[in-house]
């Protein structure tokens, strides 16, 4: 008996020689040994060339104190604004079908297609001291550029995406049969969204949030524009580092990049577990 034409070609496809899935195999992991591996492996030994004493004297020095604090400041900040905008986006968007529902996923993906840089500018443009709401602030003794408004904007435009994202098409997988099996048998909108809603998209959201948690603590772009770049006030911890490179003193800066990478790795350990609860989430949706 024939087999049908669609197995013939999936084993055309997957049907490669051992010798040429070993060659790309062995090609890939050489990228990314040279390219990723190493170069983290480098961030770490560099950082303990002055041993434990220079590098915890690297991290608790008033400076690298003030931009880690600003650091995990505008993280704190920008994460749980980017949740709520986050998931009122999503839920427009994969729970209703209006004028403008292109629209807003375009908007919703503009930040990955504008430079931060760019965005860095557009905001000194309209709240710098030349910019067009500029004189009012200052007439109004307000800091937008400079300081941490300035920062926290930029870092939420970068980030905004990230929430939003995940939740769409997991929202659109799942349908809304559950919660109007809810709103039908009683239950206000607020505790069918709290109690059907939020927990039908969990992983997703903590996928999302996890996410948008890396970009806002790693930006450099956006928040170089804005901040200044003043030592010890509005540098963050990406900018400490370039500072602190740009200075010579590549010890301290290796020891503050070492932090942040450290804070990478826990990321990606956690992306990791999420990815594997987010795909089973996704494929029990699609079953059910």
């Amino acid at each position: 008996m024939s087999e049908p034409a669609g197995t013939q070609a999936d084993a055309s496809v997957t049907g490669e020689s051992f010798l040429v899935r070993a060659a790309l195999i062995a090609a890939a992991l050489a990228f990314l040994t040279l390219f990723l591996f190493l170069p983290l492996v480098a961030v770490f030994v560099e950082a303990g060339g002055r041993g434990l004493e220079g590098y915890l004297a690297a991290l608790s020095e008033p400076d690298a104190l003030s931009a880690i604090r600003l650091t995990l400041l505008v993280a704190a900040i920008s994460v749980p604004l980017n949740v709520v905008v986050g998931v009122a986006a999503a839920w427009a968007i994969a729970r209703y079908r209006f004028r403008g529902r292109n629209l807003l996923v375009s908007l919703v993906d503009l930040p990955f297609s504008v430079s931060p840089v760019i965005a860095g500018l557009v905001y000194v443009l309209l709240f710098g001291a030349q910019g067009y709401f500029g004189p009012w602030l200052r007439a109004h003794d307000v800091e937008i550029v400079f300081a941490l408004p300035g920062i926290v904007l930029a870092t939420l435009f970068v980030t905004f995406p990230f929430v939003a994202r995940e939740l769409i098409p997991h929202m659109e997988a799942i349908g809304s049969t559950d919660e109007e099996a809810a709103l039908t048998l009683g239950a206000s909108p607020w505790r069918m969204f709290f109690a059907i809603s939020l927990p039908n998209v969990k992983w997703s959201l903590l996928y999302g949030v996890l996410l948008c948690n890396a970009r806002a603590m790693g930006e450099f772009g956006a928040v170089a524009v804005v901040s200044g770049r003043i030592r010890g006030l509005t540098a963050t911890m990406p900018l400490h580092i370039e500072i602190l490179y740009n200075e010579y003193n590549g010890a301290a800066a290796f020891a503050v990049a070492s932090l942040l990478a450290g804070l990478a790795l826990v990321t990606l350990a956690a992306k990791t577990f999420l990815e594997w609860r987010y795909a089973d989430a996704i494929a029990a949706a699609r079953h059910s």
